[in-house]
This record gives structure tokens, sequence and C-alpha cells, in this order.
């Protein structure tokens, strides 16, 4: 059974800094692509920024671009989401889930449709 649980969330002032997890079992994160997704109240979910299998090619949202850094530690078999430069406007639940459409090659790591076996989130909340 694929399982995907997020911890690493919380409360921080803007400016600050927070690294999500998201740790795996069930699959090995370095056979999947890996995304990190998130929910404001009120909005639809959008990506964030995702992985890619063996080098580990990474995509992310122009909103977070220069700020958050997707990695992963295969030892561990778990994603991180390094998170800095918070803006309250990345409030929101963030959640990892796997890529699971036949075929990737990078130009649809975005669309939320393309990934399952979401985890439970976990919210982060920055004030301004």
């Amino acid at each position: 059974e694929v399982q995907l649980v997020e911890s690493g969330g919380g409360l921080v002032q803007a400016g600050g800094s927070l690294r999500l997890s998201c740790a795996a079992s069930g699959i090995s994160v370095d056979g999947y692509v890996i995304g990190w997704f998130r929910q404001a109240p009120g909005k639809e979910r959008e990506a964030v920024s995702s992985i890619s299998i063996g080098v580990g090619r990474t995509y992310y949202a122009t909103s977070v671009k220069g700020r958050f850094t997707i990695s992963r530690d295969n030892s561990k078999n778990t994603v991180y989401l390094q998170m800095n430069s918070l803006k309250p406007e990345d409030t929101a639940v963030y959640s990892c889930a796997t890529y699971v459409a036949p075929l990737f090659d990078g130009t649809t790591w975005y669309r939320t449709h393309d990934y399952a076996y979401w985890g439970q989130g976990t919210q982060v909340t920055v004030s301004p």
C-alpha cells in the first residue's frame, strides 16, 4: 500500500523558513515523480514543485521559484520542500503526491489530476 505522510508545517512570520517532509512507504521515492501541492482556503489546489526520478530534475511554480527548493533523500525515502522567504500568500495546506500518468516529460508536471496517493497535508501559516 502506497502511503505518503507530510510533516513540518507550522506558524512562521513573513520572511521565515520551514522545511516540509514527505515520507513514503510502499514505494521508493527515487522511482517516482513526487510533487508538492498547496491549497489555500477558498482556492483550488495548485502545484508548487515536483522532482523527477533518476537525476531528480526539479520543477517549480513561478510564485515560489528562487524561494523554495525540493529535494530527495533516498536513504530516508523522503522528499523535502525547503521554503525560505515565506510570504503570507504562501499560507495553505501543503500535500505531496506521486505522479501516476503513463508518461512524464516535465511539461505537465503541474497537472494535479496526474497525481495520486495524496497525503493528509500539513498546515503552513505565514503571519505578516
